[in-house]
């Protein structure tokens, strides 16, 4: 198939077809041993590729399979030797690959350990495939060959496969209409790179249990304000996920930021939710309406501030939450800095807080004083008075 038919532009990036061998699956234990690129741009179709020293042995089946022995790697460069200039070729591209999270996977590793952060928008051609031809049971490369009579140079070699890809994304423009084409593409492309400074690591670092977060647009203006029991997977669905709805679709594409906090369980996060939103009154959130007969004060059934603990099931840290008078003072992860928020901010009545509070105590929330409360602390059950 020749280079010198132009592809019918599905998607207006330049694009950039990657396939790798390793040593093995796993990113933490095996290495890269050679890297195929093939690239479509504005000045055409370039291809690159090179061995790659892995700094280990590649196991005999390995070898096999590739063709790719310790005696060819020996004299090829490092991945650390050769990072910068790759990141300069495949930055600004749609990273596509076969199984690309393996691909993808790989690289940021081997980015990381040089030094790098690598956060391409990926497009995975397996999933793609899965998408255009529901019907069809096997989407491997192999099967693509034979479903789509693609001519491969090679098998198992990275520029071979690559240029595999090459062939068939202009296949896919034969067989399917323009708007139809472009209508999956943007469906299965991931976004690593968000938004803004919001990255796919920046993400893989948010709490994953309870929490709370916010977006900001790009003028730093708080634009939304959610809590969540798996706060990581719901911020990353938020921004990412392929089902999202119209409203949802319109925040993303304005979230330029983002914000969180672990708040060590439910309760933590509705008192801090209730207050982030009052606070900030970010545009995409109902705020608050005052309820018929219900007090702007309330007399607190405590002699002074209390505290009660929340903690994830799985996780070792502790948290903290500090109510004085109805009011939602904070969190902190031991008793000592919990004391000193009562210090720093005198309280105000937040109703939202008082309807939150009265309905835990009366499921039975147990909580401290927070001036007597020591660790191992002995709870004491809190009635309303």
């Amino acid at each position: 198939m020749s280079d010198l038919l132009p592809p019918v532009p599905a998607i207006d990036t330049p694009i950039a077809f990657v396939d790798l061998e390793t040593t093995g699956g796993s990113v933490a234990e095996h290495r890269i041993t050679e890297i195929g690129v093939v690239q479509i741009g504005p000045s055409g179709v370039s291809r690159w590729s090179t061995l790659v020293n892995p700094q280990q042995h590649i196991p005999p089946f390995i070898q096999s399979l590739t063709g790719i022995t310790d005696a060819m790697v020996r004299d090829a460069p490092t991945f650390a030797s050769l990072a910068a200039d790759l990141l300069d070729r495949l930055e600004g591209s749609l990273f596509v690959a076969h199984n690309a999270s393996f691909d993808r996977g790989f690289l940021r590793g081997e980015f990381q350990r040089a030094g790098l952060a690598f956060n391409p928008d990926v497009l995975c051609t397996v999933k793609l495939s899965r998408a255009l031809w529901p019907n069809e049971k096997r989407h491997g490369l192999d099967a693509l060959i034979e479903r789509h009579a693609l001519e491969p140079l090679a098998r198992h070699r990275a520029l071979a496969d690559a240029d595999l890809l090459w062939q068939f994304w202009r296949r896919l423009h034969a067989a399917w209409p323009l708007d139809v084409l472009r209508g999956h593409i943007d469906r299965t492309v991931r976004r690593y790179r968000i938004a803004g400074d919001i990255t796919e690591d920046m993400l893989d670092s948010a709490p994953a249990g309870h929490g709370v977060y916010a977006f900001f647009d790009e003028a730093d203006l708080p634009l939304y304000v959610a809590r969540s029991v798996r706060l990581r997977q719901r911020v990353r669905a938020h921004l990412t996920g392929e089902r999202r709805s119209a409203r949802e679709l319109r925040i993303a594409e304005q979230v330029r930021r983002v914000q969180w906090l672990a708040t060590g369980g439910e309760i933590g996060a509705l008192l801090t939710e209730a207050q982030w939103v009052g606070t900030l009154r970010p545009a995409h959130n109902r705020q608050p309406r005052s309820v018929r007969g219900e007090p702007n004060d309330a007399p607190w059934p405590f002699e002074s501030a209390i505290v009660f603990e929340e903690q994830e099931v799985d996780a070792a840290s502790r948290v903290f939450h500090v109510v004085d008078r109805w009011c939602y003072l904070g969190a902190a992860p031991w008793l000592e800095a919990a004391r000193s928020l009562a210090v720093e901010r005198a309280p105000v009545f937040e109703p939202a807080t008082f309807r939150i509070l009265q309905t835990h105590l009366a499921r039975g929330l147990r909580v401290m004083p927070l001036e007597s409360a020591v660790l191992p602390a002995e709870t004491v059950a809190a009635g309303l008075a």
